[in-house]
């Protein structure tokens, strides 16, 4: 057997996996009794020939993104992500509700979470101060940027350094030119990896993963989907808003659903200000809208 190399999987190309060793690509597939691979995922792979390979194994990962797939399964999309960067804007009117939803995967997935508003340039409501203000004081990172003017971008960039995002976000709220921002010449990339792999110009269809100029990783993935959530049971849904865990295990009842519930030292906390009430609602808002287990 061919000597083991390290690599790193930064597309999905066809049925095979591009993977990245000392910067260049080889084309592998994977080993049948093997998960599915995902992009960002470190493997050893060996050679299989000329500029291709076969991924013999997937290393330790210290997290990983799932999005729903048929069945009612999932499959993973992203691996060893650091942070996913939640992006928002005035226009189409911010979700908060989207957010906390992103938010509480991220707590249960161990990926740190940051906000990023685009198109800052546009005046922020009272309302959206106060929801801002309620995510800062929970320690959640927020950069205010417009893509369109470069307002704020430095910061931005200088929070990617030394690290894996991921960008996510509603459709209209400027993921994609914040993307361009970062990764100005994807499409050659893409087709440099697709030429690397042999493929000619066949695109990626899903994540991807780029190196930016400044350092640090981002990995584009389309669609809104891949943030779900399917999996969460209402105590993970619970555990994923931060403020609630100082008082999960309090309550007067070990099954408590934290909603009329006698002794429920959340909503106890709710009353007395130390938990805002538009996040305790937006709460059980997300608790009816998915099919949660109990």
């Amino acid at each position: 057997m061919s000597e083991l190399k390290e690599g790193l999987a930064v597309a999905h190309l066809g049925q095979g996996i591009a993977v990245e060793h000392r910067g260049q690509i080889v084309l592998c597939q994977t080993l049948r009794k093997l998960d599915t691979v995902a992009v960002g995922d470190k493997v050893l792979w060996s050679e299989a020939g000329p500029g291709q390979g076969r991924i013999e194994q997937i290393l330790p990962r210290h997290s990983l993104l799932m999005r729903p797939a048929r069945n009612g399964k999932t499959r993973p999309v992203a691996a060893n992500i650091d942070t996913v960067m939640v992006i928002f804007a005035m226009e189409p009117h911010y979700d908060c509700l989207l957010i906390d939803q992103y938010l509480a995967i991220c707590e249960n997935s161990k990926f740190k979470a940051a906000l990023v508003l685009n198109k800052a340039d546009l005046a922020l409501t009272e309302e959206a101060e106060h929801d801002l203000s309620v995510y800062v004081a929970l320690g959640y990172p927020l950069f205010k940027v417009s893509a369109k003017t470069g307002l704020g971008m430095d910061q931005l960039k200088q929070a990617l350094q030394h690290q894996v995002s991921i960008f996510t976000g509603q459709s209209g709220v400027g993921k994609s030119s914040l993307t361009n921002v970062f990764i100005p010449d994807k499409d050659i990339k893409i087709n440099t990896i697709s030429a690397s792999a042999k493929l000619g110009r066949h695109t990626t269809t899903a994540a991807t993963l780029y190196h930016l100029k400044e350092g640090g990783d981002l990995i584009d993935s389309p669609g809104v989907a891949i943030f779900g959530l399917a999996d969460l049971s209402a105590s993970e849904l619970a555990y994923g808003y931060r403020e609630f865990r100082p008082f999960i295990g309090h309550c007067q009842f070990n099954d408590c659903r934290h909603e009329q519930d006698k002794g429920c030292a959340i909503r106890a906390a709710v009353e007395n200000g130390t938990i805002a009430a538009s996040r305790y609602q937006r709460f059980l808002k997300l608790k009816e809208k998915i099919p949660l287990k109990h």
